[in-house]
């Protein structure tokens, strides 16, 4: 199995609250930012932590957001970015 994304992929988070645990901010959903690296595949831990074994195994990114996308209301310097760890099955193209 590939990564679906590639360093300098446009991506946004997906929105959702699905009833279990989740690993991604609810500030984050909905917001574009770009891949910056591909950590490999992990167990995902929203299954591990219901006991589940964690597979499939998911590709974990590390994605860049301009503060500015994030916090439509932010007074610091526009090149103020925000780096997160993201599982692939959160992002679609942008």
């Amino acid at each position: 199995m590939s990564a679906k994304f590639s360093p300098g992929d446009t991506v946004r988070v997906r929105v959702g609250t699905p009833p279990t645990h989740f690993r991604t901010p609810s500030y984050i959903q909905g917001k574009v930012g770009n891949v910056a690296a591909v950590h490999g595949q992990f167990r995902n831990p929203e299954s591990l932590a219901h006991g589940g074994d964690g597979l499939p195994k998911q590709f974990l990114y590390l994605v860049r957001f301009d503060q500015t996308e994030i916090w439509k209301a932010y007074a610091a310097s526009p090149k103020d970015t925000l780096l997160i760890d993201i599982y692939e099955h959160w992002l679609e193209p942008a």
